[in-house]
């Protein structure tokens, strides 16, 4: 283990076909700022040669930021911005408060964004609205539960055995959360 944890995330990066397109949607539908806008051209050892590209940052409140590259080049696109999975696990998760998650619920719900491009999860330790961004990538806005902090420490000291336990093959659930509620 480290001796000191990182402090933070500084960033979360994914690469974009159209920045303008996706400063709408993260800016302008989710209200999240454009806060950096570096426009670069670098020696890439990947493909042998400099690229050129965009490199925009959006900020949450805790400094940490969503980022996002657009290449100038096709080729350079294909190979650094690979298409995103059709899946909700494949995603990036934001924590949020109540009253926020309303709030974006609302700006989503404004913009005319409808299922499958958005939905709604309870997982009983918390709460989650999922949309798909204009290049295929889930964000998820997630308000925890506040009985989820009281056993915090208990699964903090079975995190291994549980792991150890779904590795040999006991797929028994442990989310009393989600499971009492549908009970």
């Amino acid at each position: 283990m480290l001796k000191e944890l990182p402090l933070r995330m500084h960033h979360h990066a994914y690469a974009v076909k159209d920045q303008e397109a996706n400063r709408h949607f993260i800016e302008g539908i989710l209200g999240i700022p454009l806060v950096a806008t570096w426009c670069e051209r670098t020696f890439r050892p990947e493909v042998g040669r400099e690229v050129d590209y965009c490199h925009t940052f959006f900020e949450i409140a805790d400094g940490g930021a969503l980022a996002f590259f657009q290449f100038a080049e096709e080729e350079d696109q294909a190979q650094f911005g690979p298409e995103m999975p059709f899946s909700p696990f494949h995603h990036i998760a934001l924590n949020v408060d109540p009253e926020t998650q309303k709030a974006i619920e609302a700006r989503i719900e404004k913009a005319g964004y409808e299922p499958p491009q958005t939905f709604v999860l309870e997982h009983g330790y918390c709460r989650s609205v999922y949309i798909r961004d204009p290049n295929g990538m889930i964000v998820e806005f997630t308000c925890d539960d506040p009985r989820a902090a009281l056993g915090e420490a208990d699964r903090k000291a079975k995190a291994h055995d549980e792991l150890k336990r779904w590795l040999a093959g006991d797929r028994s659930t442990n989310n009393d959360f989600r499971h009492a509620e549908a009970a």
